[in-house]
């Protein structure tokens, strides 16, 4: 079987990442394959419960990229108080000696691809260099299993969600990718709209505000965390990048603990947002020193949502500033000597601690996996659910598509992934961006 084939046909993207086409990422020749379960994000449950009753497929999936990418070795990454997907994944890899499980603590972002490289191999991976330079292919837990699905002919047509926040039943359920996440939401008994809550798509530290409830689930979508428009978390989302520089130039006082508390910088990476705010409170951009350093940042949220006492968002600024350097045509230089932190480990901040900074901590909920979906009358799926080009429609609105059908081919000689239907039906509409399913 030509398992790379396979997963390219199937549709498979970073189900826990920005989507980057899995066969793009297998084709390559590494020394180890690492399934990444520790699950950066708070309150999200999808990849811990996927590795406690699906660790075979988990394990099978691993196999099967392992075998793509001619690694001799692979790893499971969790975290060690996932105890019953401990046991699970334990059972599934004994005898299987080129399989591990590397166990981490419970600090964020210990799911960060980086930060699961360090701990793995000991290897930090320099801006602008990717996980292959350091031997290694990260794949989600999420996207083994879908490995393994593609590998059965199985393509990629639904996502696991966790629904969390201020909602009467926290759960992870599995439903059609297109379908909305007001219906998503509604299968845990939530009630609420638009007048009293706001919507955050993935997880609390890095998930961005919904722009529209009836925006679909994609196959990259991890969470949906409802809270009251009054929440802090949602004030913060709500402050423009201008009324940031604004609060900049009056009360950052450059205590450097942004800096200090960065998992970049601990690891040896020039990443220093105490700089990009100090740039952005005078309008000097010479002040924000080297531009690595802004491209080296993950936006993981910490100096934000834990670092900050001013309660400042730095991380947005740095994710500002990227997206500048990047319209600039900016790219970072590697570094070649990097020397991580002695005190790094002291560093490390407890997930329990920031969920309490964050006014997180009476959300965190199990969030049991349920097997309660949605049938849906309508599925709107995008032709760009991942990293590189749309995908090309194959269909025309009046086609009547099966459930698993292709529908939108990856474009020629580029960087792109299959869409797949997700339920059976007519196509109803067709764009440059969507296509509409009604089922029948």
């Amino acid at each position: 079987m030509d398992v790379i084939a396979a997963i390219r046909e199937a549709g498979v993207v970073g189900a826990g990442g920005a989507g980057f086409p899995t066969h793009v990422k297998l084709a390559v020749r590494a020394q180890r394959v690492i399934a990444n379960g520790a699950e950066c994000e708070p309150l999200l449950r999808v990849d811990q419960l996927a590795m406690e009753h699906q660790a075979a497929k988990i394990v099978r999936g691993l196999e099967l990229a392992m075998e793509a990418a001619g690694a001799p070795e692979g790893v499971i990454a969790t975290k060690t108080h996932y105890e019953e997907a401990v046991a699970a994944l334990q059972r599934a890899i004994a005898g299987k000696p080129d399989l591990r499980l590397h166990l981490m603590e419970s600090y964020y972002p210990s799911g960060d691809e980086k930060s699961v490289i360090f701990e793995v191999t000991g290897q930090v991976v320099p801006t602008g260099k990717l996980p292959i330079d350091a031997g290694c292919v990260v794949v989600n837990v999420g996207t083994a299993m879908n490995i393994a699905d593609a590998a059965d002919g199985k393509p990629v047509i639904e996502k696991a969600v966790t629904l969390c926040g201020d909602v009467p039943n926290p759960m992870t359920v599995t439903v059609p990718i297109g379908v909305s996440y007001r219906e998503t939401l509604a299968l845990s008994g939530f009630s609420g709209d638009e007048r009293e809550y706001a919507l955050i798509v993935g997880g609390p530290c890095m998930g961005a505000l919904a722009d529209s409830w009836d925006d679909p689930v994609t196959k990259t979508t991890g969470g949906l965390l409802a809270l009251p428009r009054s929440h802090p978390q949602i004030r913060m989302r709500r402050i423009t990048v201008e009324q940031q520089a604004r609060l900049a130039r009056a009360i950052c006082c450059q205590c450097n603990r942004c800096t200090m508390l960065c998992p970049r910088h601990a690891m040896g990476l020039p990443v220093e947002p105490h700089k990009a705010m100090r740039a952005i409170s005078t309008g000097n951009a010479e002040l924000l020193g080297n531009a690595a350093g802004v491209l080296a940042c993950s936006s993981c949220g910490l100096c934000t949502n834990f670092a900050c006492e001013m309660g400042l968002t730095p991380s947005v600024v740095m994710t500002m500033l990227k997206q500048e350097l990047g319209r600039a045509g900016v790219r970072p230089v590697p570094e070649t000597d990097i020397v991580p932190e002695p005190w790094l480990v002291a560093k490390e901040v407890p997930v329990s601690r920031l969920m309490a900074r964050m006014h997180l901590s009476g959300y965190n909920s199990p969030a049991p996996y349920s097997e309660r979906t949605v049938t849906p009358r309508e599925v709107r799926l995008p032709l760009k659910q991942h990293v590189g080009r749309p995908a090309e429609p194959v269909v025309r609105v009046g086609d009547r598509v099966a459930k698993g059908a292709l529908i939108a081919r990856i474009p020629e000689n580029a960087l792109g992934a299959a869409l797949h239907a997700s339920i059976a039906g007519r196509v109803s509409a067709v764009d440059g961006q969507t296509i509409v399913l009604t089922g029948e």
